[in-house]
């Protein structure tokens, strides 16, 4: 069920984005002036709009209606279709900017118009036919339950069936009693974690022990407002009032804080506000004034699984809540999963299966509270077998459990946030992964918006994923500081958001890859790849190729797949071939895929690149670290003019740059740039650059790089590598000292001759 809830939600935001598409500037007018059936692509949006209003009633009869469901994923399977023909309108756009304008007009003998409007009354047809079924299906535009209602928290808990949480306890008794008082005179300890790892219990134990609140604080007043998603100023300090006076019958905000500001004058206050969402600094600041006029000494409680929300509100660091060891969690998933009607007996002869079942919480109480509480009626060895074994933990618990823990952190996110998020599903549990990378990746997924403005696509991916870090999305990784990894329950929601278009084949899947799949990738070597590979006849629409998880040290692709089957797949936007040491060529085919935006070939024996790789016009990375057999690059690289990385480091045998390089208008980052010996090619034109390295220089070319980099507004790294100071040996390093650490603030040098 959470699969089916998540993937509708997946869905809702996916369509709006490709609608936002649909009605820019630049896709109507490329329309009007390719003298395309305007009429279809209007149809087409008109029903698109149509079928976007019954999403929320779908959303919530496909748990129990199985055609419901199936009508969901047609649908998504034709959003797919509709963006990718939208991409392919988008690249021929471009296209057509460098070709004569005579034969556009003549449409009736243009290939690319009959193949685009016949692509377009097929999704066309697909739609509508859905967008009839409405009656069949008794879908309404409006309608649908709220699946991921939440019940309000209280302050209300039971700390005799708390278990682990005593240093947690402890630890939060001493930040209330840290001197923390801000300038307002009132101290905020934030609770950050992720959903279901015990917030609000470990709020609700220390808001109860009165005799320890009393022995060191004596509060005059506790109160409890359980806040949740919809933070409204006049809300929130309404249920605070009430808790205070036990009536409020103030509708005016500005009255309603003159009262709550008399009410709290002079009392010394605890104030826990649970499952706090709010990130707009301007709405705390308003809640928050009445709640200064209380004693010196007053405290607030903040629970919330946003570190943004925490630095807005503490007074003190976050107190950031790990997750149960196995031990705990047993003791915990114990205490709901043996009631009464089960004899000594069977509880010791169900104990190794628990605590087999306990390790899949991973530490989660809520987790294993639900978990447990579904065993409660469950005595029989076999039952808890099959649940251990079972689709359970596809996350399909009950409403009130496990879905809010996982989901609703996910189901108010942005729709933006929604689709990077769902993309991590791509990578395996554990896996360790750099921001830097991620950010390419969603970028060559359409992930991030285009270039506009002042911020860069890059810069709006790093802000993207650092909301989904504050969110608990992410963590860091526990044996690199500079990568991160998600939780494997986090994982879990991140594959049933994606499920039926995202894949990532591990040891323990299957070798069936749907039709339907989109994004996959796959550990390495796991597999009899020839036989895996197969499936690829089937998926003409897959977007995403990407071996991951190098098994052995040397890697074998087989010559089939990347000559003959990989070309073939023209939807592809990333495709990554790095680490397959057999691969020294490339087909001329590869330029055929017009859409592809991320191409990664290090780390292989790449001799050449074909000419036909210049004319993939959408490439935005092209990665070649460590290609040691690479000794040129092709000489039209410059009609590449929307490639913004180039990574070239470590392949050695390269003597210089293609001419054009100076055409490459939208890099940013440059790994090398090898001058040697010869002149090669200008690169004082690459103004966008952020990143630049030269490569192998001798001294008399030395003056010339520096004085092609100073008219770079953007450069915020500059390092020469390989260099030598020539016959009359001048102290190179003392004079890069002088002449470019002025320049840059981030200069390195290696290799350079004292």
């Amino acid at each position: 069920m959470a699969a089916e809830l998540v993937g509708g939600a997946f869905l809702s935001s996916f369509l709006q984005v490709l609608l936002d598409r649909m009605a820019s500037r630049d896709v109507i007018d490329f329309i009007r002036g390719e003298r395309l059936d305007r009429q279809l692509f209007q149809k087409l949006e008109a029903t698109l709009l149509s079928v976007n209003a019954l999403l929320d009633d779908a959303e919530g009869k496909q748990i129990v209606n199985h055609n419901v469901k199936k009508w969901v994923n047609e649908l998504k399977d034709a959003v797919y279709d509709a963006e990718d023909l939208l991409d392919e309108v988008a690249t021929e756009a471009e296209f057509q900017t460098s070709r004569t304008r005579v034969w556009n007009f003549i449409s009736s003998l243009n290939p690319f118009h009959k193949r685009i409007e016949s692509k377009l009354k097929d999704i066309l047809e697909r739609v509508e036919y859905l967008e009839r079924q409405k009656d069949i299906l008794s879908l309404r535009e409006g309608f649908g339950e709220k699946y991921l209602r939440k019940l309000p928290t209280t302050s209300l808990g039971d700390e005799s069936s708390v278990y682990g949480r005593a240093d947690d306890k402890e630890a939060i008794m001493k930040l209330l009693l840290s001197d923390d008082s801000s300038s307002d005179g009132v101290g905020v300890v934030p609770i950050v974690g992720m959903g279901g790892i015990g917030k609000t219990t470990l709020a609700q134990i220390v808001y109860n022990d009165d005799s320890k609140l009393k022995q060191l604080f004596n509060f005059d007043l506790k109160i409890w407002v359980c806040v949740s998603e919809n933070f409204d100023v006049f809300r929130v300090a309404k249920a605070i009032l009430e808790a205070v006076t036990s009536s409020c019958e103030v509708g005016e905000l500005n009255l309603l804080q003159v009262k709550l500001t008399e009410c709290l004058m002079g009392k010394k206050f605890l104030l826990v506000l649970d499952d706090v969402w709010n990130e707009n600094y301007v709405h705390w600041e308003a809640l928050k004034r009445p709640l200064t006029h209380g004693a010196q000494g007053s405290k607030i409680i903040v629970t919330t699984r946003n570190e943004s929300v925490a630095s807005i509100m503490g007074t003190v660091p976050s107190y950031h809540l790990k997750q149960l060891t196995d031990e705990q969690c047993w003791l915990l998933f114990s205490n709901h999963a043996f009631g009464n009607a089960i004899s000594s007996v069977q509880v010791k002869n169900l104990e190794t299966i628990g605590k087999e079942i306990v390790k899949k919480c991973r530490g989660l109480p809520l987790a294993a509270k639900t978990v447990g509480g579904l065993l409660r009626s469950k005595g029989d060895v076999t039952e808890w077998h099959n649940v251990l074994e079972s689709n359970m933990w596809d996350l399909s618990y009950d409403d009130d459990n496990i879905v809010p823990a996982l989901l609703l952190s996910y189901h108010y996110l942005p729709s933006h946030l929604k689709r990077c998020f769902a993309y991590c599903a791509m990578f395996p549990k554990d896996y360790d992964f750099e921001i830097k990378n991620l950010v390419l990746l969603w970028m060559a997924e359409g992930l991030l918006p285009q270039p506009r403005g002042k911020k860069r696509p890059e810069e709006v991916g790093v802000e993207y994923f650092n909301n989904l870090l504050s969110r608990s999305f992410f963590q860091q990784s526990s044996g690199n500081r500079k990568h991160f990894v998600m939780h494997d329950l986090i994982h879990d929601l991140a594959k049933f958001v994606s499920k039926g278009f995202c894949l990532s084949l591990e040891a323990n899947n299957s070798n069936e890859i749907p039709k339907t799949i989109r994004h996959f990738s796959f550990a390495r070597t796991v597999y009899d790849e020839s036989q895996m590979f197969n499936a690829f006849q089937e998926t003409k629409c897959l977007r995403t190729f990407l071996p991951l998880k190098p098994f052995f040290w040397v890697e074998i692709l087989p010559y089939r797949v990347y000559h003959d089957l990989l070309p073939t797949l023209n939807c592809l936007r990333v495709l990554s071939l790095s680490k397959y040491d057999n691969i020294t060529e490339l087909p001329s085919s590869i330029g055929d895929l017009k859409l592809l935006r991320y191409l990664d070939l290090s780390f292989t024996a790449i001799e050449r690149l074909p000419e036909s790789i210049c004319a993939l016009y959408n490439l935005l990375t092209l990665l070649l670290a460590d290609c040691g057999s690479l000794n040129q690059l092709p000489n039209q690289m410059g009609r590449l003019t929307n490639l913004r990385h180039l990574d070239i480091s470590g392949t050695l045998r390269l003597e210089e740059m293609p001419l054009q390089m100076s055409r490459l208008t939208n890099l940013q980052t440059l790994s090398a740039f090898v001058l040697g010996n010869l002149t090669g090619s200008s690169i004082s034109e690459l103004g966008e650059l952020q990143q630049l390295r030269v490569e192998r220089v001798g001294l008399e070319f030395y003056r010339n790089s520096l004085s092609t980099v100073k008219p770079f507004r953007c450069l915020k790294f500059y390092g020469l590598r390989g260099c030598w100071s020539g016959r009359n040996g001048f102290p190179l390093k003392k004079m890069l000292r002088k002449d470019i650490s002025h320049v840059f603030k981030n200069f390195i040098y290696e290799n350079v001759p004292s």
